[in-house]
């Protein structure tokens, strides 16, 4: 993974932030100058003045021009001992970006002023140069060591950060793809449920339309029909929408889906509202639900699309298939009798195209001479 920028993991300042640096500094300062304000002279002092002082200024900028700062700060400690504490707040703040191409330099020149500190103001003839190079090796070590570890903790926390609300972020998406798919799910069990019980009412009441000749009773039969067939879709858009309001008891609204076994009951209510149709069950074995499921949805769409293209045409049903075939389901009828009166958007072949796709089958429809036929091939453990 590659690194942040430090400037994505650096926390912002507030004014209490500010003012604990603010305090740490004027320590360090301090306890740095009272080590040599016995030994200064008159101009060493001023020197101290006039070169720390501005470093207090100058430290707020350690953000935005780092490594100079840092660079500037450092040689004025070389000369000032008041600049010692903003000196090593930059040093801090360099070495928590982490990188050794800074770390480095500054490094080698905080030594290197430290040394040249004990020149311009001696404190103490007696140490010998060896402890004092020591004791500045391991203050300088210890201060950088001490920001690249405060560095790797904000970067490690941005990066725990990051990663949780990438997370976040992701589930959302697959949250919103869920309910996206959820919803095309909803919309194809729509179209194949509702498609087919608006085309027998369409069919009867396109009878009562062109009919002149029909009975009282026979007209009342109709208008019966009618009204069975509309409460039926009522039924199924409910048992359909169901879904979407379990939401407060937590127990699924849906009504039984229909299996394999309920193939003949469809079939005969097609027949029963008057179409033809020629039934061939050849398959063999339990169908599972899930594969007799689309089977249904297909030979239910064909019922349909034959109901509103090709009324009064004959319409041939045969399914057939074994546990280890797959199950295969054709449906022909003839073309050239003309459409209905019944809209037809052409999506529900689509729909059924991508159901069957889903449940790793296939379905190819169209014409084979003077026929329409509609074929599909689902697997038998879909």
């Amino acid at each position: 993974m590659e690194r942040p920028d430090p400037a994505e993991y650096q926390p912002p300042l507030r004014w209490w932030s500010h003012a604990w640096r603010f305090v740490a500094m004027l320590s360090i300062s301090t306890v740095v100058w009272l080590t040599v304000v016995d030994w200064q002279t008159d101009a060493r002092f001023v020197l101290d003045i006039a070169l720390g002082v501005p470093t207090f200024v100058l430290v707020f900028f350690r953000r935005r021009w780092p490594v100079t700062i840092a660079v500037v700060l450092t040689l004025a400690s070389g000369f000032s001992s008041i600049a010692a504490g903003p000196a090593t707040l930059a040093g801090v703040s360099l070495a928590t970006r982490r990188r050794w191409r800074e770390i480095v330099p500054i490094a080698v020149l905080s030594l290197v002023c430290a040394q040249l500190f004990t020149v311009v103001h001696p404190s103490n003839p007696t140490d010998p140069d060896w402890l004092i190079f020591v004791t500045n090796l391991g203050a300088v070590s210890a201060t950088l060591a001490w920001g690249m570890y405060i560095g790797s903790r904000r970067e490690l926390f941005w990066t725990l950060r990051n990663r949780a609300e990438r997370a976040e972020a992701e589930q959302e998406l697959m949250v919103r793809q869920a309910r996206s798919q959820e919803q095309a799910r909803i919309a194809r069990e729509m179209h194949d449920v509702l498609a087919h019980r608006i085309s027998q009412i369409s069919m009867h009441a396109g009878a009562l339309a062109y009919r002149t000749d029909l009975t009282p009773e026979e007209v009342h039969t109709s208008a019966e029909v009618i009204r069975d067939k509309a409460h039926e879709a009522l039924n199924d858009l409910r048992g359909v929408l169901g879904v979407l309001r379990d939401g407060a008891t937590g127990e699924p609204m849906l009504a039984p889906q229909p299996t394999y076994a309920d193939l003949p009951g469809l079939v005969a209510d097609a027949q029963a509202s008057g179409m033809r149709i020629e039934f061939e069950d050849l398959v063999e074995g339990t169908v599972p639900d899930a594969a007799g499921r689309t089977v249904y949805r297909i030979v239910q769409e064909g019922i349909t699309n034959a109901r509103k293209h090709a009324p009064g045409a004959l319409l041939s049903v045969q399914v057939s298939g074994t546990p280890d075939d797959g199950i295969d389901v054709s449906l022909r009828n003839p073309v050239g009798f003309g459409p209905t009166r019944t809209p037809g958007a052409g999506l529900g072949l689509v729909g059924l195209t991508e159901r069957a796709q889903l449940r790793g089958g296939r379905l190819d429809h169209g014409r084979e001479g003077s026929s329409f036929v509609l074929h599909g091939w689902i697997p038998w453990a879909a």
